[in-house]
């Protein structure tokens, strides 16, 4: 499988938040930053499948904002409860924008979130 990058936003545009939700190629992705860098992950939780960005970013993990399940930003590992780990993808910053990569294959249905 193969892999395309995408570029998303100027650094300097980065939402003050420390986080970004977006859809790249059918993939929900979560852009988020911290003091440690950026990172990127499927924007899924493993659990129930609810989309991880409405969660809180704090202390390099986020958490799900229905049962409080932590992952790593770092990793995508799971180290609140005993879930699956989260797809992670890769970040770079050229010329001062940041752009993930995702498959070129579209996700299967046990990696998209529930959305109404």
């Amino acid at each position: 499988m193969s892999d395309s990058w995408h570029t998303l936003v100027s650094e300097a545009d980065f939402p003050a938040e420390g986080k970004l939700a977006t859809k790249i190629g059918g993939w929900h992705v979560l852009l988020a930053k911290t003091d440690e860098g950026l990172f990127a992950l499927n924007d899924r939780c493993t659990h129930q499948a609810a989309l991880l960005s409405p969660g809180r970013v704090r202390r390099g993990a986020v958490m799900c904002p229905l049962h409080g399940a932590l992952f790593e930003l770092a990793s995508g590992k799971c180290i609140g409860g005993a879930y699956k780990d989260l797809r992670t993808f890769p970040v770079r910053i050229e010329d001062g924008m940041i752009a993930v990569s995702v498959p070129d294959a579209a996700p299967g249905m046990d990696e998209l979130p529930v959305t109404l």
